[in-house]
């Protein structure tokens, strides 16, 4: 919000107060000051003249000679403009004036006439293009009225104060206008604010004369709709004064009746909107949905197709309006208008932010309309803008006005106890400082003996309870002002969940074998899975949709980290890094639904990728310390049928039936679609599944007594058999003396046939009672060899 000081000095007397202690108090009460902005210019003997004679150049066809009145004496300048007639005042550049970004102005000769000085433009006085307005682009500046001859500019046109830019939270609308901020300043600085008295001096006839009819036939999208008429309109150029206070504003001066309206709503916070009400059909307004598909062709003349969630101003046959928008092309006010209707109404704060965003349409009106603005600021600033219309002499005020929907409103009220406000704020401020800053800030109240009754004002829809009463004494009272102190309270302890251990266990022990963190954004593209060649049934598609998207990219929450971590893998490859070992461990979404219209299950997730050193069996060891550290069982099934993973490098990983995740070597194609040229290998588990099986009670064995005796054996079987299956087969049968048996090796090549591969294991006996024997192992490995020759073929090397 960009807020003139000059202008904010007509509501509250701040003439002693320098702006620079202006901006940083108002900061210091909640008002954010951003930055202050000059409005002084380089520019320096530039007066105010009046053209009174024009004749053609006598050698130059498209230049002209004008003897200009600057008051003290009259000067010949030699100008090109096309935008000037004699009798127009027009800013003169004197010999040696300074102008921004033109430097020195000397007298000259132009083509054999003397020049001694310059026309200027809005550009060539500094002003910003956005708010020049049209009839002034590329011309001269003309006034708009009479002006003394032979006055710096600078005091003409306001070329000398400072501007405000503030910052304005969602919860404060008020504060998008000027009276908002003035009634903060009063408060601020304990100064009178003083808003302005609405009085038309001379209406004529009755509104009901003009106006046909006026409903709501949606209450839901407009709550009230406030109109006045205005006759004998004569459009044309706004004052000077009123098209300064819009510029310095931020706002492009464009007719009086738009300028009025404009002026209206950044002094009062209320948009309003003026209708040309003879291209009303009928002279009827009929605020409604929009028809399905309705197009209707706005100011900017772009055609927009409407739904039936917005709301339309209409006439009887056709919507004129994007209510709370912007106006429709049709029934603008054009040079010709005669008759206008000025509306000023309350409508649906969402229903203007879903149109606007939809529509890829906002505008000063629907960024304050999408807030929660009082209703019962809508007649107050109608007849605002009508006392405006009046005094510049744009027209003549019709008597009455039509009022429909909600007129009527409940007084809210909150109660502040003193004490409370005390222990809140941990310091003691008098009952009496408290009522009088309330009453500063046009909260009502007084002190009935035990607590003060304030009076909500209808502006202020952020108050609702006694704690935000004791904000507003606090932020006024000064916060800075409040000497600091310890909190007081119960001291509160809290503990990590046993899955948050399970995660930190899990990350200190990869922290220690070298691997890094990494976080990535829940939010991902649907393309990501695509690239990792999901099947188009896969589960891992039905993912939830995010319904306002920061962009295509971030517009599903993701069912597996596989993806990112890919990404991330690719960008540490791309930046040079020839090995890494990275993991995350975040949540993932899942719903039990699809199309998902419930919230999804969040699932707390391990993913590992590594690449450049190392391979499976390095990141399978990585997981196997893991599940030994917490004592869980877990098996390593071949999986081929993952289209992400390469068909014979991959596992599926068990604890007991249970599938918990999976390991494996990134299939070729999907590295590739990743830009990925390295062997990548990642697993990815489910760590609320795998934490059921955890277990950190340690079972202590005493030292053996007795030594082991070990038998190694290679074993050829066929390629298809599982190093897995000949572990499982050998625990379920073998004897109580079978301590442990490991694989150690595999081979195949010279001396093994075709199809077929040598295993190598390490069986481990030991009795706890006694010393073995060679002859009673012997008979006891021929005998498992001989299971596993019958079970598997295997043939013993």
């Amino acid at each position: 919000m960009l807020v003139p000081i000059n202008w904010l000095k007509e509501y509250v007397d701040i003439e002693d107060i320098e702006d620079r202690v202006l901006s940083d108090r108002l900061t210091m009460t909640g008002s954010h000051v951003d930055s202050i902005v000059s409005l002084e210019k380089k520019i320096s003997k530039v007066v105010t003249g009046k053209i009174i004679e024009m004749s053609k150049h006598p050698h130059a066809e498209k230049l002209s000679v004008a003897k200009v009145d600057i008051g003290s004496e009259i000067l010949q300048i030699v100008t090109g403009a096309k935008n000037i007639e004699v009798g127009d005042y027009i800013p003169v550049a004197l010999h040696g004036a300074v102008l921004p970004d033109k430097g020195i102005i000397e007298s000259s000769e132009l083509r054999g006439i003397e020049s001694q000085g310059m026309m200027c433009s809005y550009e060539e006085l500094g002003v910003e293009d956005k708010l020049i307005p049209k009839e002034s682009k590329g011309g001269i500046l003309v006034f708009p009225n009479e002006v003394e001859l032979g006055r710096d500019i600078k005091e003409v046109l306001g070329l000398n104060g400072q501007v405000l830019d503030i910052e304005i939270t969602f919860n404060r609308p008020d504060c998008l206008s000027i009276i908002g901020i003035a009634r903060e300043t009063a408060a601020t600085f304990n100064r009178k604010l003083h808003i302005p008295e609405v009085i038309i001096q001379n209406p004529s006839e009755d509104i009901h004369d003009y106006i046909n009819e006026i409903r709501i036939d949606s209450p839901d999208l407009c709550t009230r709709y406030y109109a006045k008429v205005i006759k004998n309109v004569k459009i044309g150029p706004s004052p000077l004064w009123m098209q300064r206070k819009i510029m310095d504003a931020g706002m492009r001066p464009v007719n009086n009746i738009v300028d009025a309206t404009n002026y209206v709503m950044i002094e009062t916070g209320q948009p309003l909107h003026a209708f040309d009400l003879e291209k009303m059909k009928n002279r009827k307004v009929i605020i409604r949905r929009a028809d399905e598909d309705e197009n209707l062709m706005t100011l900017d003349k772009e055609i927009r197709k409407l739904s039936g969630d917005m709301c339309v101003i209409a006439d009887e046959s056709d919507a004129q309006c994007i209510g709370g928008v912007m106006g429709g092309y049709d029934s603008e006010i054009t040079d010709n208008t005669k008759l206008i209707i000025m509306e000023c109404a309350n409508f649906n704060p969402k229903s203007i932010r879903m149109t606007s965003k939809k529509l890829g349409l906002r505008s000063e009106a629907s960024s304050r309309n999408e807030k929660a603005l009082s209703p019962q600021n809508v007649s107050y600033a109608n007849e605002r803008v009508c006392q405006l219309i009046e005094q510049i002499e744009a027209g003549t005020i019709v008597g009455g006005h039509i009022d429909v929907g909600v007129t009527k409103f409940e007084e809210k009220k909150a109660t502040l106890r003193p004490y409370r406000c005390t222990e809140l704020l941990g310091t003691h401020i008098d009952t009496e400082k408290m009522l009088d800053i309330l009453n500063l800030l046009d909260i009502k109240s007084h002190f009935d003996g035990s607590k003060i009754v304030s009076e909500i004002p209808h502006f202020r829809p952020d108050i609702e309870q006694e704690e935000d009463l004791i904000e507003e004494v606090g932020r006024i009272y000064g916060f800075e002002n409040i000497e600091p102190k310890p909190l007081k309270g119960v001291l509160l302890k809290g503990n990590k969940s046993n899955l948050r251990c399970f995660e930190d266990g899990i990350k200190n022990y990869l922290s220690q074998s070298e691997f890094c963190e990494i976080m990535t954004y829940s939010f991902i593209s649907p393309k990501k899975y695509d690239l990792m060649n999901f099947a188009e049934d896969s589960h891992l598609r039905e993912s939830v949709q995010i319904i306002n998207p920061l962009g295509e990219d971030f517009s599903s929450m993701r069912t597996t980290l596989l993806p990112n971590m890919l990404e991330v893998i690719s960008k540490n490859i791309n930046y040079g890094s020839k090995s890494a070992k990275l993991y995350e461990i975040g949540n993932i979404f899942r719903s039990n639904e699809f199309p998902v219209t419930t919230l999804p299950n969040e699932i707390s997730t391990f993913c590992a990728g590594i690449y450049g050193k190392g391979d499976f069996y390095t990141l399978k060891g990585v997981l196997e310390n893991i599940f030994n550290k917490y004592q869980i069982k877990a098996d390593f099934k071949v999986l081929e049928n993952n289209p992400a993973f390469h068909p014979k490098r991959t596992a599926a990983i068990y604890v007991g039936s249970v599938l918990v995740g999976i390991i494996g070597e990134v299939h070729p194609l999907t590295c590739e679609l990743f830009n990925i040229k390295e062997k990548v290998y990642i697993t990815e588990i489910n760590l609320e599944k795998l934490i059921s099986f955890k277990s950190v009670e340690r079972k202590y064995a005493a030292i053996p007594k007795y030594p082991s005796i070990t038998r190694d054996a290679a074993l050829v079987v066929k390629d298809d058999i599982l190093v897995a299956e000949i572990l499982e087969e050998i625990r379920i049968t073998s004897h109580q003396l079978l301590e442990s048996v490991n694989f150690f090796d595999v081979y195949k090549g010279a001396g093994i046939e075709e199809g077929h591969k040598s295993i190598a294991f390490s069986f481990v006996f030991r009795s706890k009672e006694r010393t073995l024997n060679d002859e009673e192992i012997g008979h006891l490995f021929n005998k498992i060899i001989d299971h596993l020759s019958e079970k598997f073929d295997a043939v013993l090397r």
